[in-house]
Order: C-alpha cells, then sequence, then structure tokens
C-alpha cells in the first residue's frame, strides 16, 4: 500500500483498521519529500519533528480506542505567506528570511486540532505576487506533470505539493487565483470559499479585502473536508463572516439534477482551443448529469484585470510598508541615515515582482491620480459584483476556464508582466465580487505532452456546498479525464 497515494477517508480507514500507524504515514511522505523534492522544489521548509509529534499522539489515541478527529493522521502542507509557530514563515521573500512567528494561524490552528500533521512550508510567488511561482526569492517550483513548466502561481508550491503526493493535502491563499490557477496547471483540485467563509488570521496580507485561505487536494471529498474544518467565524478576524458553516461533505452525494449551470460567453473570446474542446465536453457532462446549461452575461468581464491590478497593488504598496527592517525581518547594514536604512532594506529584500507592484500601488493612490484610478476601479468592481448577482437570479453556479492557457514553461512569461497578468482574466473576477470558487481538472491537452487543463465552477455568496456538490458529480462520472 502506497501511503502518500491515499485519501482523508482512506487515511483514516487505515487507521482504524490498524493497516498503518499516523506515524508511518508521515514517515512515508517525508521520505517521498527527500526523494522527489529536490527536482520540484515545493517546500521552502519542514517540520518533521512537529508533523511526527502530531502523529504519535494521533496514534495514541488509537492505541486507546479514544474517537479520532476528522482529519486524524492526515499530512498537510502549508503555503509559506501562512503562520506557523516556530517555524519559518517567509513569504518566500528574502526580506522575511529569518522571520518565526510566536502564533499560529486560525486555519492552522483548526487543522492541527483536527488531526491534521503539519509537513512544512510550501514555496510560492513572493508574498504571494504572481502566477507561477518564479517569483520566489528562493528559486521556482516545478511542474510535476513537466518539471520544464510553471505549477501556476501564487501557491505554486501547495498545489505542486499535493500532486506529486508529498502531502495530502494543502493550504493555499488566493487573491486574484492564486488557489484555482494552480490546481488547474498541476491537475489538483483547489477551492476558495466566499470572502469572510474562513478567517484570514494569520495570513501575510496582498491586498486585504481580496485575500482568501484555501484548500487543495486530489479529490472533491478531501477538499470538502479540509474546508469544512477550516471555514467558520473567528473572533480574531473582524472580516470573517458569522454564519453557520454547513456540513460540506454530506451535501456532496445530494442530486445535481435540475441545477441551473450558466455558461458566460465573456470568459471564452480567445480561448486556446483545446481548453476550449475540454470545456465543452466537461459541460456536455454536466448536462447528461441533469444540469440546466444556460447562457448568462457577465458584461463587465473585459475591466476586471485592468480593475484588479489597480485595487491588489494599492492593498499591497499599503501592506508592504511594514517591512522596513526596524521591527522584524531582515536589515541591510553600511547606511547613514534612517531613510538609507529603509531604501537598502526594501531594495536587498523585495524582488523585482514585489517592487513593481508596490510602485504601481503607490502612484494609483498618489495625489492627482487616486480619482482616476483607485476610485474608479472600485466603481467597476461594484459593476463586477452587480454582474454577478444578477446572474445568479437566472442560475445556481457559473462554469469557466479555471485558465486561458495550459501550463507555460519556465522563463516564457516572467520578463512580459503583461502577458502574466492576462493568465489571471478568468480568477480575478470572483475575488473582487467576493464569491465562491473551486477549480477541477478537466482532462489535457491532446497535443504532447498533454497538460493539465482546469474548469472553474463560481457560485453566490456563502453557497460552496453547490459548487462541491457539482464538482464531486463531475468528478465521480469520470469529468477529471474529460477531453483526455
Amino acid at each position: 500500500m502506497d501511503l502518500t497515494n491515499l485519501t482523508i477517508p482512506e487515511i483514516r480507514s487505515a487507521l482504524t483498521s490498524r493497516r498503518a500507524s499516523a506515524e508511518e504515514i508521515v514517515r512515508a511522505h517525508l521520505v517521498k519529500i527527500e526523494e522527489r523534492d529536490r527536482e520540484i522544489h515545493a517546500y521552502l521548509t519542514l517540520s518533521p519533528e512537529r508533523a511526527l509529534a502530531k502523529a504519535r499522539e494521533i496514534d495514541h489515541l488509537v492505541a486507546s480506542g479514544a474517537p479520532l478527529p476528522p482529519l486524524a493522521g492526515v499530512p498537510i502542507a502549508i503555503k509559506d505567506v501562512i503562520l506557523t509557530r516556530g517555524v519559518r514563515t517567509t513569504c518566500a521573500s528574502r526580506i522575511l528570511d529569518n522571520y518565526i512567528p510566536p502564533y499560529d494561524a486560525t486555519a492552522v490552528e483548526r487543522l492541527e486540532a483536527a488531526g491534521a500533521c503539519l509537513l512544512g512550508k510550501t514555496n510560492c510567488d513572493e508574498f504571494a505576487m504572481g502566477s507561477s511561482t518564479e517569483n520566489s526569492g528562493y528559486g521556482p517550483t516545478r511542474n510535476p506533470h513537466d518539471l520544464e513548466r510553471v505549477p501556476g502561481g501564487s501557491s505554486g508550491g501547495s498545489a505542486a505539493a499535493v500532486a506529486a503526493r508529498l502531502a495530502t493535502a494543502a493550504l493555499g491563499s488566493d487573491t486574484g487565483g492564486s488557489i484555482r490557477q494552480p490546481a488547474a496547471f498541476c491537475e489538483t483540485v483547489g477551492m476558495m470559499g466566499t470572502y469572510g467563509r474562513v478567517s484570514r488570521y494569520g495570513l501575510v496580507a496582498f491586498a486585504s479585502s481580496l485575500d482568501h485561505i484555501g484548500p487543495f487536494a486530489r479529490t472533491v471529498r478531501d477538499v470538502a473536508l479540509v474546508l469544512r474544518t477550516i471555514a467558520g467565524r473567528d473572533p480574531n478576524d473582524s472580516t470573517s463572516a458569522d454564519i453557520p458553516v454547513p456540513d460540506y461533505v454530506a451535501a456532496l452525494d445530494e442530486s445535481v439534477r435540475g441545477l441551473r449551470i450558466g455558461v458566460p460567453g465573456e470568459y471564452f473570446a480567445g480561448l486556446n482551443a483545446e481548453i476550449a474542446d475540454n470545456l465543452q465536453k466537461g459541460i456536455d457532462l454536466l448536462a447528461r448529469l441533469g444540469c440546466q446549461i444556460k447562457s448568462v452575461r457577465l458584461p463587465h468581464t473585459e475591466y476586471a484585470i485592468a480593475c484588479y491590478y489597480i485595487i491588489a497593488t494599492a492593498e499591497a504598496s499599503s501592506n508592504l510598508a511594514r517591512y522596513d527592517g526596524v521591527r522584524y525581518g531582515v536589515r541591510s547594514t553600511g547606511y547613514r541615515d534612517l531613510r538609507e536604512m529603509y531604501e537598502k532594506t526594501r531594495n536587498r529584500g523585495f524582488g523585482a515582482e514585489v517592487k513593481r507592484r508596490i510602485m504601481l500601488g503607490t502612484h494609483v493612490l498618489s495625489s492627482g491620480y487616486y480619482d482616476a484610478y483607485y476610485l474608479k476601479a472600485q466603481k467597476v468592481r461594484t459593476l463586477l459584483a452587480r454582474d454577478f448577482v444578477q446572474a445568479f437570479e437566472e442560475v445556481d453556479a457559473v462554469v469557466t476556464p479555471t485558465s486561458p492557457i495550459p501550463p507555460f514553461k519556465i522563463g516564457e512569461r516572467i520578463d512580459d508582466p503583461l502577458q502574466m497578468y492576462l493568465t489571471d482574466i478568468y480568477t480575478v473576477t470572483a475575488d473582487l465580487a467576493g464569491v465562491p470558487g473551486i477549480s477541477v481538472p478537466c482532462g489535457r491537452t491532446r497535443s504532447l505532452p498533454h497538460l493539465p487543463v482546469g474548469m472553474q465552477l463560481l457560485g453566490k455568496h456563502f453557497d460552496e456546498a453547490s459548487l462541491l456538490c457539482i464538482a464531486h458529480a463531475f468528478e465521480q462520472a469520470g469529468g477529471f479525464a474529460a477531453g483526455s
């Protein structure tokens, strides 16, 4: 039995039947990380002692016959923008090279309380700013399906770890598509809940009105199990919603017959032909499952990228002002005064993409430009959110491609920021509108090297259960191989 290939229910079954111990499962993952991660580079920091200590706790519960928590013995990876007490958290930035947090993020706390074993911290684009995980201060992560290609970003390390069986599940963050796009590129399931569904306490801020924490896994059921664990009101996060969390796992087996699925034409213009073919086959399968497919309009979609890269960079410029070498993180040497210390520290500590976004954000917030850019972008954001509200008066969910292109080669787009930003064209809208989204595998391209394709489902505010139900029905009907 390959202990690194088990789903969460299979891990539970192996523990209760005594076919494997939690410690054996964790050690199997650590061995595989040692073997494979030299070429993939999914992890930045490992925490084997912490994972094994939790595994031994679980094994003690098994031996005593006590009830097991819902994620007992599940090896979990955490994106390196999410705080972990006593475990280095760098945000993949040299400016935080030596930072060790004094507390855990709420999502991490809840996972460990549920029995999960924290393997380590995964690589990402620096401060979650990027779409390929090439912007990490510690080198890129490679796609396990083709080592010459990117895993997507910014949560590429988490997606790659799950895809390569270096973790059973993982947490990522999504500000403009950073869970869903790498899930598509790495052939995993990635879910972003409604804004406020999962606490952001302990998530290092990129753009506070857009940031989410969410899970990766290889099956929809595993994603539902993790999301159920981390969702819910948190008094430490004033933006977390005080709305009951439904039983996402129980919702998986509800019928999808009669559900109305909208197809927005705006998301299919200029789409890669092979992705379009796979998506059509996926939509046809949803129709065969009894869903009603109908066209919908999201007319302000064309303004989404410009709107996103104004709002996100504006918030980033404010949030990243705290990294100045004074309070924590790296401090440059050889300065004459405070101003020079700031300049040298930030110049040395931040990478090119982070500097670019800070400058863009500072510009759009500056006197004389605020109304022309930032204020106008906020008005467009309202129009984008209104598009979704109106669409959901007609349908229960919307289906789109996750990415306009398949995984691209490392280095192919890194010197062309505009082309890189355009890879987020189908994902930023959900973040701007605050609606939930999930990406599931939808076959592979026909041409070599047969690259993964992702299908995105977007839903009504706080209706993650319907998205998970549709995604699960799609998975069970063989949809993950659609078009292959």
